[in-house]
Parts: C-alpha cells; sequence; structure tokens
C-alpha cells in the first residue's frame, strides 16, 4: 500500500513530466517541416513518456494534498533525474546521430540545466530540429520548468511554494514579485519572453538568419551556450554579433524580478538602487578591463577595437556562465583563460539564469571578510553587514558561508575525481568549472568538447551539472540520514 506521501510525490513529478512531454511537440515540428527523420526520435520520446505520465499522474490522484518541505526537495530532485533522462532520449533514440547512452545523457543534461557543453564534434552539420531542441533545452532549462508548472499548480488546487523555493536560485528564496506564487511564475515567464525576444531581434539585425538568431537568442537568454554552428559565434566573424551576444550576455544575469519591477513601474530606478546589481556590473567592468588589457597587450588582434570586442564578448560570456565562444579562445594565453574559468564562478545575479556561486553571496562574503578586519581593529565595536538598506541576518550569513564552503569541497573532489581518472591538472579544473559552474567551456582536452572524455568522466560532470544547477543543498540534503528518518 503506498503512503499518501509517496502519492503526492509521484502525483506531482508524474504532472511535471506531462508537461515537460508537450515542449517535444515543437521539435516533432521542425523535424516534420524539415522532413527530417529525427522526426521519429522525438515522436517516439513523447509517446513514451506523455502517457506513461498521464496514467501515473491519474491512479496517483488523491485528495487534500499538501506539500512539506522536504517533500518539494525530493519532487525537485527526482524529476530533474527524470528531466534530464526524458531531454537524452531523443538524442539516444535517433539512428541518425548514433549516440552512446552516455553522450546522449550528458548532452540532455547539459542542455537542461543552461550548460552547454557538447559532445559532438560537428555541430554544424546537425538536422536543424535537433538544433532547434539543444537551444530550446537551453531556454526551458534557464528559469525552470518548476517555475512553469506552479503557474499551473492553482488550478489543480496544489500549493507550488515549497516547489518554487526549492528551484529559485539565491539565498533569497522567500521572495515573491506578487502575493500570489502563479502570478509570479507568470511574471517572470513573460519578462524571460521579452528579454528572448529582444534578444533574437538584434541578432537578426546584427546579421545572422531568423533560424540562427532564433537559436542563438533562446540560448543567449538562457545563458545556456549551444550554438548551431561547431565555431560558435566566432562562425560569424562579426564585431556586432559579439557585441550582441555579449550584452545580452550581462542583461541575462541580471535579476528578473528587476525587469519586471521596472517595467511596472515603468522607471529604472529599481534597476539603479539595486546593490546586488551594482556590485555585479562593477565586478564585471573590472574584469573585462583586465582581459582587455591582457588581450591588447599580447598584440593578439591588429587593433585595440578589435581586442576590446572579443575581450567584451568571451569575457561577459563566461563570467555569465553563458558559455558562447570564438573558436580561436583556446589559444589565448593561459593565464587569462585561468583568470576567466575563476570568473565563471561568479556568475551573475540571483534570480537570474546563470550559474555559479552568484554576486549577492559574493557581496555578502566580502562585507563579512571586512568586518571581520575591522573587528581585530576595534575589538568591541559592533558593526552590522548591511545589502542596501536591509541589515543582513546572522542566520544569512551563516547559511552563505556554509553555502561557499560546501561549494569549494564539492569543486574540489570533482577535480580529485578527474584527475584519478588520469586528467591532467588543467583539463580536470576548467572541464569541472566548466560543469558546476555551467558555463560549459572546458580548457586543455576538453577545449574542442566533452565528446573524448571517458563514460565515467561524462557522468560524473553530470552529477556536477545538476549539483550546480540545483545549488548544491537540493541534492546534497537527500543524502541526509534525518530526511529519510520517519519517510514516508
Amino acid at each position: 500500500m503506498i503512503s499518501t506521501r509517496t502519492r503526492v510525490i509521484i502525483h506531482l513529478s508524474s504532472f511535471l513530466i506531462v508537461i515537460y512531454s508537450l515542449t517535444l511537440l515543437l521539435p516533432m515540428l521542425v523535424a516534420l517541416i524539415a522532413q527530417e527523420q529525427s522526426f521519429f526520435a522525438f515522436a517516439g520520446s513523447f509517446l513514451i513518456f506523455f502517457p506513461a505520465g498521464l496514467v501515473c499522474w491519474y491512479r496517483s490522484k488523491t485528495t487534500g494534498l499538501q506539500l512539506q518541505t522536504r517533500d518539494g526537495f525530493l519532487v525537485i530532485a527526482v524529476f530533474w533525474l527524470l528531466f534530464s533522462v526524458i531531454s537524452a532520449m531523443p538524442f539516444w533514440l535517433d539512428d541518425h546521430l548514433n549516440m552512446a547512452f552516455e553522450d546522449a545523457l550528458f548532452e540532455g543534461v547539459s542542455g537542461i540545466t543552461t550548460t552547454g557543453a557538447s559532445v559532438f564534434h560537428n555541430v554544424t552539420d546537425l538536422p536543424r530540429s535537433v538544433l532547434y531542441y539543444r537551444a530550446q533545452l537551453n531556454f526551458i532549462g534557464g528559469l525552470g520548468v518548476i517555475v512553469l508548472a506552479v503557474a499551473i499548480f492553482p488550478l489543480l488546487g496544489i500549493g507550488g511554494m515549497r516547489l518554487y523555493q526549492s528551484e529559485m536560485p539565491g539565498p533569497f528564496k522567500d521572495e515573491k514579485l506578487t502575493p500570489r506564487l502563479a502570478s509570479s511564475a507568470r511574471n517572470l515567464w513573460f519578462t524571460y519572453l521579452l528579454l528572448g525576444f529582444c534578444c533574437t531581434v538584434a541578432f537578426k539585425l546584427a546579421g545572422m538568419t531568423w533560424f540562427d538568431a532564433l537559436c542563438h537568442g533562446l540560448s543567449t537568454v538562457s545563458l545556456g551556450g549551444f550554438s548551431t554552428y561547431s565555431e560558435s559565434i566566432g562562425y560569424f566573424n562579426s564585431s556586432a554579433i559579439e557585441l550582441v551576444a555579449g550584452a545580452f550576455s550581462l542583461l541575462s544575469a541580471v535579476n528578473f524580478t528587476l525587469y519586471f519591477v521596472a517595467l511596472a513601474k515603468r522607471s529604472l530606478k529599481p534597476l539603479f538602487s539595486n546593490t546586488e546589481l551594482r556590485f555585479y556590473f562593477a565586478v564585471a567592468a573590472l574584469i573585462i578591463g583586465l582581459v582587455f588589457f591582457e588581450v591588447w597587450r599580447a598584440n593578439m588582434y591588429s587593433s585595440a577595437e578589435e581586442s576590446f570586442v572579443h575581450a567584451f564578448f568571451l569575457t561577459s560570456s563566461m563570467l555569465t556562465d553563458n558559455g558562447l565562444a570564438t573558436g580561436d579562445y583556446a589559444q589565448w594565453p593561459s593565464h587569462i583563460i585561468v583568470l576567466l574559468l575563476f570568473a565563471s564562478f561568479f556568475g551573475g545575479c540571483v534570480g537570474s539564469t546563470c550559474g555559479g556561486i552568484k554576486a549577492i553571496r559574493f557581496l555578502i562574503l566580502s562585507k563579512q571578510s571586512w568586518r571581520e578586519v575591522y573587528s581585530l581593529i576595534h575589538p568591541k565595536a559592533q558593526t552590522l553587514i548591511k545589502v542596501g538598506d536591509t541589515v543582513v541576518q546572522h542566520r544569512l550569513i551563516n547559511s552563505v558561508l556554509s553555502f561557499f564552503f560546501l561549494y569549494v569541497i564539492c569543486t574540489c573532489f570533482f577535480i580529485w575525481c578527474l584527475n584519478l581518472m588520469g586528467y591532467d591538472l588543467m583539463t580536470s579544473f576548467a572541464s569541472v568549472a566548466a560543469c558546476i559552474n555551467n558555463m560549459g567551456l572546458g580548457f586543455g582536452l576538453t577545449a574542442p568538447g566533452f565528446g573524448e572524455i571517458s563514460p565515467a568522466a561524462k557522468y560524473l560532470l553530470c552529477f556536477a551539472m545538476l549539483l550546480g544547477r540545483l545549488e548544491i543543498y537540493t541534492l546534497l540534503v537527500l543524502l541526509s540520514v534525518s530526511f529519510w528518518r520517519n519517510w514516508p
């Protein structure tokens, strides 16, 4: 006999599978229009998961569904594992691609976690439906299919707040745009779609075809990094396109709630007055300036203007964990690449589609560090940490410190594991940074792509991508003995 709480988990997970399965209809349509064999892979995946999700959802119905905190963590973890398998299935079933399961899973996880690391050697020759599907994976994973689902949960009489708190990035998980969660989710998606539309149009005006503009618009706004060409943005050899990609990378790492509030109030004041945003742009400007100076000093390009364009684009892309690149980035001096790999841990603002540790945490850590220095000089002084006009509570500071500790420990563990598998330290560090930060650009052996690494390394990096996407705690909490005590 299945317990009520287990039925709740199955019911919610099944509903989310049904919703996500419907997204396979769009690449099916693209394949049908282009008359590509990939249609059957998408159709087969849809026919496997949509009916299965529908049957499980219907058979697990029960009254008085109430989602508790730890149920939300479990639903998120279970669904993202299923999410990854569903995303991988069209790659695996497509005979034209001839992919091993670990390759298909890596590509699917990379897409849905907005990492953008790829196992394909030649992206340019992929079917158009597969190219679109990869961009769609980025876009859907960007804000999270959970946020879309909680907008529908009220229709089913299910409260979605716990799911929303588990899914949304950043330390301030209980913030809402509006008093009603469903309204908040719809507003986030409206803002997300609007930015995606603007990015697509900007790419078209910069010289792309509509198809390339759409795919790159979806992957740029989601900070996913999948491109329609093996050379990524470098294929176009266009300063205008690089400037658009760099600018929208920076814009997409801004908290989407700020965009919505600015639109609602018809004022830019919410943007200018936000402390985290000012800190984020200050750090971005500093790193862009450093990279530009080093690229120009190394005489890699013929002019200072060309050096700035390439430095601005690649720094914006790696800092925000987008992962779009120019074809020659691996030939840049190694000290610049190392700087950008470390910058990828910074990410962007909370409430955005970026990966990494997030600007607000670095801001709080820097303020806490300066407070410790000040306390050494003035032991009896009582000082408070403020973000804007808000006093940061001690509990939140502890939470940020513990998150940073876990993030560093997990990163070091994954680097050690890859090194143990026989990969050199630079390759191990770059690959882990690319995956746990959901940034996608490797270096060393993985600079051309992740297709040549071993199956064990691919599974390990898949876990790193999921861990980074769900911000450590959502998965690690499931390893706690206390979580499973008295279950169900």
